[in-house]
């Protein structure tokens, strides 16, 4: 077997884990199926695919990911107020709900609502995770050429 480094039209197989500052887990596969991908797929996003390119089967590291390489700085124009009566009167609207919004192009905005005060109700479009600084732990299981179809 061959010492294939990740790179372009590469499939990885790999096992990962994500930590927030604190070390509490966000994700993992150590303790279950490996996750594979191919590079370039969008499984994983881009600024997360730079750290294992060059890596190869066996190696296991840890990175220090950034907010602005892993789900942005937390943009205060991404919160939103809407008014009580725009959402449906059987809906459930305290803080930590999630609200799948349609967007401008009838794709699908997942918001969180932060708060609710009166008929306000204060939800934020940001990524879950924007503005943290996660530790990316990977450990490469195998690499193999990708298979393209064309």
């Amino acid at each position: 077997m061959s010492e294939r480094p990740v790179g372009p039209e590469t499939r990885v197989i790999l096992h990962f884990a994500l930590k927030l500052e604190d070390g509490s887990e966000v994700d993992s596969t150590f303790d279950k199926e490996p996750a594979s991908l191919n590079v370039g797929d969008g499984n994983l996003p881009e600024n997360f695919e730079q750290y294992i390119h060059g890596m190869t089967a066996g190696q296991r590291e840890t990175f220090q990911v950034p907010p602005e390489n892993a789900f942005g700085q937390h943009n205060p124009s991404n919160v939103q107020t809407f008014k009580r009566s725009e959402f449906g009167p059987d809906m459930v609207l305290e803080p930590g709900v999630m609200i799948s919004f349609a967007d401008k192009m009838q794709g699908e905005l997942p918001g969180v609502v932060d708060h609710v005060e009166g008929d306000q109700v204060t939800v934020d479009f940001n990524h879950p995770l924007a503005g943290r600084t996660l530790t990316f732990e990977v450990e490469i299981v195998r690499v193999e050429p990708a298979h393209t179809t064309h």
